[in-house]
């Protein structure tokens, strides 16, 4: 341990790989030096700094280059080694407990076949005998190359004396097994309820259920006790630091995820910065009241507005589409809302000052909320920053709206590498020319803001740089690109997941990147962003992640 870590009292924790650096001191005024320090400011030009002076609040006080005379009588003194110092990122769309959770229970995304995940699945049964559950997810019959949706009867085969129930990789759809219908009164007779559908065979549910008809299974499935959330909140920052992800926008907070937030600022264990969503109108009204939520814990926290769902997932064909599936003539997806009920809730939203965020996947359901959107405006004034969240399938003539109407598109480039194949399946070659259309988002003067939907997709945002930058996944394929004229600039990509991000959630006054007067959240990386190849990008691994001028994560040599 470095002589200034000791006498701050930062101790070292134990780990593999990584190790979690947890702060002990008041803030107290420091000079970071010898670094190759570079930000973007608010119209994406780059800053380029050797030395930055961090001030008693843990804020950046001064970007110093190699010419500008260092200031005597610090606190502390971090010497970066010649190291590359960037921005923390800001995470647009994650889900933070689910992540947490996801890493503590079975997680079936690393499986390649439907064989592997059973196999998976039974040995984790036989390794948790106590459970009386076995909880989890990640699953994706398009990886597998399965064709179909898994069956009850598979799961039963491997795990037939307890539940099952196993989220889909989206959070779209989930896998049931015999016993957990059964717990939930799930028969032949059971309806599908509005915005959702039980998967039938032969008159029979096969244990797949889509969007809201996952809820059937709310009253039966065990609630995690205080103590479990917050141990999956622990984890969930764990990750994110580890990943250089230092802000994250959570989409769908429940009033148990607030206490959990609440009980770890209490304690001074929230690290991250989180701003909330709230999962509904009555969660938002319940934890925030008559409007946002103030900032707290020195702008660790704060519930800005409303999450809300027009359609499901394109995956479980439950995105909303304005022509029938390519690959199901018969379904053109769930709605989740109709158009007035939409209305009404965004309405309600922001006669309160609460910013919305609509999930819209679907060429339809992105037409709905730009459609809602251009009404509401006329009533609710001034800077609402209205969101929509995914934006994947847009008819091209309705790009031009978001610019019209100032709605930043929350986008996911991850998504666009994970989904190409599936995509071009759903909706044929035909109608990809809105798919994943960032580029003409941004030529057509919208905002982005970029994330990862995490825990669909990892959250390290690097893989997301190189995709964005290449359209193309971690193989290289396609070669090229999928749909390349879609790629964008080095720099409108890291913008997006920076200062776009913190745009995107009224944050861009004091988060999204180092300029004076702006919190100090940092990464030691090992390359220069800047200079990188994309493969390079994507391989890049945080050294230190640092908050509010203070190391948080260190990863060990």
């Amino acid at each position: 341990m470095s002589g200034w870590l000791k006498k701050y009292g930062l101790g070292l924790c134990a780990g593999v790989a990584a190790c979690v650096l947890v702060p002990a001191a008041a803030h107290a005024d420091g000079l970071i030096e010898n670094v190759n320090g570079m930000t973007l400011d608010a119209d994406g030009k780059v800053i380029r700094f050797t030395g930055m002076v961090i001030d008693d609040e843990g804020r950046v006080k001064e970007l110093l280059d190699r010419r500008d005379k260092r200031p005597k009588d610090m606190d502390f003194q971090f010497d970066g080694k010649g190291r590359s110092l960037i921005p923390g990122f800001f995470d647009a769309h994650g889900h933070v407990m689910d992540m947490g959770f996801g890493a503590l229970t079975l997680d079936l995304s690393d499986t390649q076949s439907l064989a592997e995940a059973l196999a998976k699945i039974a040995r984790y049964a036989a390794d948790n005998p106590n459970r009386q559950w076995i909880l989890g997810g990640g699953w994706n019959q398009e990886t597998w190359g399965l064709g179909r949706y898994p069956t009850a009867a598979e799961l039963d085969a491997v795990v037939g004396d307890r539940p099952v129930f196993l989220n889909r990789v989206d959070g779209h759809a989930a896998w049931a097994n015999g016993a957990a219908m059964k717990a939930a009164g799930i028969t032949a007779a059971s309806k599908s309820p509005s915005g959702g559908n039980i998967i039938k065979a032969a008159g029979q549910p096969s244990g797949i259920f889509v969007d809201t008809a996952m809820s059937l299974f709310g009253d039966v499935i065990p609630a995690p006790r205080p103590v479990e959330r917050d141990l999956a909140l622990g984890k969930a920052q764990d990750i994110l630091l580890a990943n250089g992800v230092t802000s994250i926008a959570d989409m769908g907070t429940t009033m148990q995820d607030w206490q959990s937030f609440r009980r770890a600022g209490d304690k001074g264990q929230l690290n991250i910065r989180i701003i909330s969503y709230a999962s509904g109108i009555e969660e938002m009204i319940g934890i925030a009241g008559p409007g946002p939520s103030p900032w707290l814990y020195d702008d660790h926290l704060r519930l800005a507005g409303v999450k809300l769902y027009v359609d499901g997932a394109l995956g479980s064909r439950g995105a909303l589409l304005k022509q029938p599936y390519a690959d199901m003539a018969n379904e053109s997806g769930l709605a989740m809302l109709s158009p007035a009920q939409l209305k009404n809730k965004m309405s309600r939203a922001a006669m309160d000052g609460f910013q919305t965020a609509v999930h819209a996947i679907g060429d339809k359901a992105n037409d709905e909320v730009l459609s809602a959107i251009e009404e509401l405006r006329e009533t609710y004034k001034g800077d609402r920053r209205w969101r929509i969240e995914h934006a994947q399938i847009i008819d091209p003539v309705d790009i031009p709206r978001f610019s019209a109407t100032g709605t930043i598109a929350s986008v996911q480039p991850v998504h666009q590498t994970s989904d190409r194949l599936m995509a071009e399946v759903r909706l044929g070659a035909g109608r990809l020319a809105g798919a994943y259309a960032w580029k003409s988002l941004l030529d057509s003067g919208a905002r982005l803001a970029f994330g990862t939907d995490v825990p669909v997709e990892s959250s390290n945002p690097f893989a997301g740089l190189a995709a964005a930058m290449t359209r193309e996944d971690a193989a290289g394929q396609p070669f090229g690109g999928w749909m390349p004229a879609q790629r964008l600039g080095r720099e409108q990509a890291w913008q997006a997941y920076t200062n776009g991000a913190a745009f995107a959630a009224f944050a861009e006054d004091r988060l999204g990147s180092l300029e004076p007067g702006k919190h100090a959240d940092f990464l030691i990386i090992d390359q220069d962003i800047l200079l990188a190849t994309p493969d390079q990008i994507r391989a890049l691994q945080v050294r230190e992640t640092w908050i509010g001028g203070k190391p948080v994560f260190v990863r060990k040599p």
